[in-house]
C-alpha cells in the first residue's frame, strides 16, 4: 500500500469536508446535501506471528532487589479532583557524572488539610545507580526533597556546565533546578523562569535557534481550580461522583522560554506556539505530551504536541524563533474520520529504517494508538497507518499514557511500549471491557510489511512481570546495568513505580553513543545520528523528552543484530558541523566529542 497516496487522499477528504462546511455556512452555491458520517468499522486484527519467531527477551521486575521503593501520592480522598488522575513522570539521567544512569521520580502531594497525621509530606525522589543496576535513595543529600503537586520532568544542561539540570512541572507552577556537582538548587526566579500559574504537564529542552544553549517548551493542560471542580456534578452512572472530563474545562496556552545566557525570556506569544480558537479567542490546546524532532531535516527543531480531546499540534520551525502550527494540514491533528482524540504519550521514530518517519501517540480507552506516517517527511504530510502496521486493533482497548519507541531486542528495528491505566477506579462497574489497572503493551517490530510489522508480545514470551496490571502513567528507558540492552521504568498513579530489567536483549550486537557538544549544546541534544551496519541503516535524533511527562537517558542505543561492526556512523550536530566514524567494533559504549572526535569512556 502506498502510504504517500493515502496521506494525500486523507488530507483531500478532510480539507474537502472543511471546505464544504464553510460553503454551507456562508450560503454560497447550491443547497448542500444532508450531512453524512463515515461508517465506523472495527479495525482488523493483525496476522498472528508465532511465538517461536519472537525474540526471547524477558523483562524482570527488579524494583525491590534494585533498592527502589518509590510510592506516588496523588491526593485521592474521595473528592475526585481531576489532577489526582494524571501523574506522574520519571527521568533517567547521570546526575553525578559517573557514567551510570540514575533515576528521578516525580511525586504529587495531599490536598491542603488532607495530609495524614504523623506522616511527612511526600517529596520527589532521586535514586543513585551503583553501575550494576542497584540504587540508593539520595533525595535528601541531593536537596531534591521538594513537596509540590508534581506532574512531569525533563532533563537538560541549560547552563552548559556539564551537569544535567532538572525542570519540573506541577499543578500551580514550575521549578528549574540547577545541578552543581550532584547537589540541586532552585534557580526558578534567578533564571526568570516565571510562566505564572496553571496546570503544567510535559516539557522539553531543545535548541530553538541552534545558538548552543537549550531553550524550553512547556505544555499546559486545562484551566483548573479546586473550587470549580468541586462545584460540578460529574457523575459515573451507577457509581456516584466521577472525575470531570477534559471537555468540561477550558484549554490553556503552551509556553516557549528562550535561553538568553542562562536566563530565560518568554517568547510564547511572538513565536507562534500559542494557538487560539477563531470563535472564542481562547486556547485551542489541552497539552499533555510534547516530542521535538527535525521533521524535514532543515536543521531546525519542530515540535509535536499531544492534546487531550482537541486537535494535536505540529509546530513547524521556520527559523528566527518563529513557528507555524500545521497540525491540520500535516494530517496529525485528528483521526482518519476528522475527530480529535484523548492524546497523552508521544514519540517520533524511523521505525522502518528507510528514511520515512512515524509519530506515535497514545490515546484514550477505546481509541487506537495513532501512528502518523510519512514516506517523505520533507513534505510534512502524514497519514494515520496504525491499522496498516498492526497497531490498530490491539492498542484500541486500553487507556494509553507513557509511550515510546525503543529497540528492546537490539535487532536494529524500533519497537514500541505503552504504559496503560484508567482514570476511574470504578470504571468496571459501567464498562465491563475496562479496568482501573491495566497491562502494559509491548509491540515487537518484525520488519515484515503490513499488519505483521508491529506484533503484540505477551507474558508467555517476555515473562509475566511487565504485564502485571497497574495504573500506568509515565515511562522511560535506560541501560541501568551497563550490559547494552534497554531496561524500563513505569510509574503508577497512586502506587509504586516499577523497574524492569531487560534479560536477553544483548543476545544481538549493539553500540551506545554519548554525544558531547562544543559549538552545539553540551549534550548534543537535537543531533541526528545515522548508523550503517551491513544492510541495516538506522537513524535517531537525540531528544530525551518524549513519552508522557518523562525523559529518557542521553546515550543513544543502536541495535546491530548479527553485525559485528558499524561500517559508518554519521553525526549531524545542531551547530551544522558533521562527524564521521568508520568501521566501529560492536558491543561498546562510545563518547563522541563534536571537536575532538572519539574519546575513551
Amino acid at each position: 500500500m502506498n502510504s504517500r497516496f493515502e496521506t494525500i487522499g486523507s488530507l483531500a477528504v478532510l480539507l474537502g469536508g472543511i471546505l464544504g462546511s464553510l460553503l454551507a455556512i456562508s450560503g454560497c452555491g447550491t443547497e448542500p446535501p444532508p450531512p453524512t458520517l463515515p461508517k465506523l468499522v472495527a479495525p482488523k486484527a493483525p496476522a498472528r506471528v508465532e511465538n517461536s519467531t519472537l525474540p526471547s527477551v524477558k523483562f524482570v521486575d527488579v524494583t525491590e532487589s534494585a533498592g527502589m521503593n518509590f510510592l506516588h501520592v496523588n491526593g485521592m480522598k474521595g473528592a475526585k479532583l481531576l489532577p489526582e488522575t494524571m501523574g506522574s513522570g520519571v527521568a533517567f539521567l547521570d546526575y553525578d557524572g559517573d557514567g551510570d544512569q540514575d533515576l528521578f521520580l516525580v511525586n504529587s502531594q495531599w490536598w491542603p488539610g488532607d495530609q495524614p497525621q504523623g506522616q511527612p509530606p511526600p517529596t520527589q525522589a532521586l535514586y543513585q545507580n551503583d553501575g550494576k543496576g542497584r540504587f540508593r535513595d539520595v533525595t535528601t543529600e541531593a536537596k531534591l526533597d521538594l513537596s509540590l503537586f508534581g506532574q512531569g520532568v525533563t532533563v537538560g544542561d541549560y547552563d552548559n556546565d556539564g551537569d544535567p539540570d532538572l525542570f519540573l512541572t506541577a499543578v500551580g507552577g514550575v521549578r528549574l533546578l540547577r545541578n552543581d556537582k550532584g547537589v540541586f538548587s532552585d534557580v526558578t526566579k534567578e533564571c526568570q523562569v516565571e510562566p505564572g500559574s496553571g496546570w503544567f504537564t510535559s516539557a522539553a529542552f531543545f535548541d530553538l535557534e541552534n545558538d548552543g544553549d537549550l531553550d524550553l517548551f512547556v505544555c499546559r493542560y486545562v484551566e483548573w481550580s479546586a473550587e470549580f471542580d468541586r462545584a460540578q456534578n460529574f457523575q459515573l452512572t451507577g457509581a456516584g461522583r466521577a472525575y470531570g472530563p477534559p471537555t468540561a474545562f477550558k484549554g490553556t496556552l503552551c509556553l516557549l522560554l528562550r535561553n538568553d545566557g542562562g536566563r530565560f525570556t518568554d517568547v510564547s506569544e511572538t513565536s507562534g506556539v500559542q494557538v487560539r480558537t477563531l470563535e472564542q479567542k481562547v486556547s485551542a490546546g489541552k497539552a499533555l505530551g510534547v516530542a521535538p524532532f527535525d521533521i524535514d531535516d532543515d536543521g531546525l527543531v519542530d515540535l509535536a504536541v499531544a492534546n487531550d480531546t482537541v486537535p494535536n499540534f505540529l509546530f513547524h520551525n521556520r527559523g528566527g524563533g518563529k513557528f507555524d502550527e500545521i497540525g491540520l494540514t500535516s494530517g496529525i491533528a485528528f483521526d482518519q474520520f476528522g475527530s480529535a482524540r484523548g492524546a497523552m504519550g508521544i514519540d517520533w521514530g524511523d521505525f522502518k529504517n528507510d528514511g520515512s518517519l512515524g509519530l506515535a501517540i497514545g490515546n484514550f480507552a477505546n481509541e487506537m494508538t495513532a501512528l502518523y506516517v510519512s514516506d517523505s517527511p520533507t513534505s510534512l504530510l502524514f497519514s494515520d497507518l496504525a491499522n496498516v502496521y498492526g497497531l490498530g486493533a490491539p492498542s484500541q482497548p486500553p487507556l494509553k499514557f507513557g509511550l515510546f519507541f525503543f529497540d528492546y531486542d537490539l535487532d536494529g528495528r524500533l519497537d514500541l511500549l505503552s504504559a496503560n491505566g484508567h482514570l476511574e477506579s470504578d470504571i468496571a462497574k459501567v464498562q465491563a471491557s475496562q479496568s482501573y489497572k491495566q497491562s502494559a503493551q509491548l509491540f515487537w517490530n518484525s520488519g515484515q510489511p503490513g499488519r505483521a510489522l508491529f506484533t503484540l508480545v505477551g507474558p508467555e514470551v517476555a515473562g509475566p512481570d511487565l504485564f502485571r496490571p497497574m495504573v500506568g502513567r509515565g515511562s522511560a528507558f535506560a541501560d541501568i546495568d551497563g550490559d547494552g540492552d534497554l531496561d524500563v521504568v513505569l510509574t503508577a498513579n497512586g502506587g509504586p513505580a516499577k523497574l524492569f530489567r531487560n534479560d536477553g536483549g544483548n543476545a544481538n550486537h549493539w553500540l551506545r553513543i554519548q554525544l558531547r557538544g562544543r559549538k552545539s549544546n553540551r549534550d548534543g541534544i537535537g543531533a541526528r545520528v545515522a548508523l550503517k551496519a551491513g544492510e541495516l541503516t538506522s537513524t535517531r535524533q537525540l531528544f530525551p523528552a518524549k513519552s508522557y511527562l518523562s525523559a529518557m537517558e542521553l546515550p543513544l542505543t543502536f541495535g546491530l543484530g548479527a553485525e559485528k561492526s558499524a561500517s559508518l556512523i554519521t553525526v549531524q550536530w545542531p551547530s551544522g558541523s558533521k562527524t564521521e566514524l568508520r568501521d566501529v567494533p560492536c558491543d561498546r559504549f562510545l563518547i563522541l566529542d563534536e571537536e575532538r572526535g572519539l574519546e575513551s569512556p
